[in-house]
């Protein structure tokens, strides 16, 4: 093969010659990986974490389809189309209303970024991991970062709110709609009108609520707004939706497969109606809210009407290692669930209800399961 080279490089040119005395002169020295030899084989799970969910048939076939050129017109129209299924489901008619090539950790950071400037003052909701996030990423900014700090399990009353925005007078206000570290629902009327008195712009996560619980960006004066695709929008991770007010004035190679597949999950959305997505998470989660109760659990969150209906914490019970119950509901159910997060780890168990998921019979299957879980896995009762 290597005489073969020689003499067709001889024909080729001086470039063709380098190349092939370079390849005479050295050997390769990592061979093909024996693993990628096998085919791709991926279990059956029911992902009832607090994300990602489960791909219903019709996205999984959106991300089969074949590509096309970012720039092309076909690419344009689903852009355009993406666009408006984000306006629907935040409630907006914003015009810069766009998905970002990134989770929604990059949709805080670009939010921020285009936001605050070194010195602004900044006042942040903390009370579990994602407020403690976009803290750390505003004073990566150099932003005077003031933080009203809740214990895990708490939320933030707009007389809380009013009192910070006097005290530290804010150029933007971070609120986490949906807390799914610890399953906290933070209400929002009143608020946006609040910062607005106050001259400051209110910035919003929707991440673990979108599509779950009423939001709506425009009635309730929310300047920035984002959320990510792999809730209770059932798409792929790796897209983040995004829409800035008026007052809260923001291009790339977008990832061309997963916006087919967003734009098919933000379609399933638009058929089914937001209304009914609402009631269909607040149904499924009043269930296994009474399942959980007749396993004797403890709701972390202690107000029922802030919980967070997309994810459910329940205090870890007493003697039981939180791990042994996660591994036991996966290894012998397949199903997924997981610990806490931040300030909520090692302290609870979280059970997710995103999207197609939130059904009775996963609410019956994951229950089922935790109570097999319970009676097999080792208990310290000291």
């Amino acid at each position: 093969m290597l005489w073969a080279l020689t003499t067709a490089s001889v024909a080729l040119g001086p470039r063709v010659a380098g190349w092939v005395r370079t390849m005479a002169s050295h050997r390769l020295l990592v061979a093909p990986p024996e693993a990628l030899r096998k085919p791709l084989s991926i279990p059956s799970r029911l992902l009832l974490g607090p994300g990602p969910s489960n791909l219903p048939p019709r996205v999984l076939a959106a991300g089969g389809l074949q590509m096309v050129g970012h720039m092309h017109k076909e690419m344009f129209q689903i852009m355009d189309e993406i666009k408006e299924g984000i306006q629907y489901v935040f409630q907006t008619r914003s015009p810069l209303t766009l998905a970002v090539s990134g989770s929604g950790h990059c949709a805080l950071e670009a939010a921020l970024f285009n936001l605050l400037e070194p010195g602004d003052p900044f006042l942040v909701g903390v009370n579990g991991v994602w407020g403690q996030r976009a803290a750390d990423i505003g004073e990566r900014i150099g932003a005077r970062v003031h933080l009203m700090i809740k214990d895990p399990g708490g939320h933030y009353t707009l007389q809380e709110v009013e009192e910070a925005l006097a005290r530290h007078k804010p150029a933007l206000l971070f609120l986490t709609q949906g807390e799914s570290s610890t399953g906290v629902l933070q209400p929002l009327e009143g608020y946006g009108e609040l910062c607005h008195r106050h001259r400051c712009l209110l910035l919003v996560d929707a991440v673990a609520s979108l599509g779950a619980v009423p939001i709506y960006m425009d009635l309730q004066g929310i300047d920035v707004l984002y959320s990510g695709s792999q809730k209770v929008l059932n798409a792929p991770p790796g897209t983040s939706l995004i829409s800035f007010s008026d007052k809260a004035k923001y291009h790339h190679t977008t990832p061309i497969i997963s916006l087919y597949s967003l734009r098919e999950s933000l379609a399933l959305l638009a058929e089914q109606g937001l209304e009914n997505s609402w009631r269909q998470h607040q149904e499924a989660t009043e269930h296994l809210h009474r399942r959980l109760r007749a396993l004797g659990l403890q709701f972390f969150v202690k107000d029922p009407a802030v919980r967070l209906p997309t994810v459910t914490a329940v205090a870890v019970p007493a003697g039981y290692d939180w791990r042994d119950i996660v591994h036991y509901v996966m290894d012998h159910f397949s199903i997924e669930i997981t610990g806490g997060l931040g300030p909520s780890a090692g302290k609870v168990l979280r059970i997710g209800l995103l999207g197609c998921n939130a059904t009775r019979e996963n609410v019956d299957r994951v229950t089922e399961a935790l109570q097999e879980a319970l009676q097999r896995c080792p208990r310290n009762k000291l």
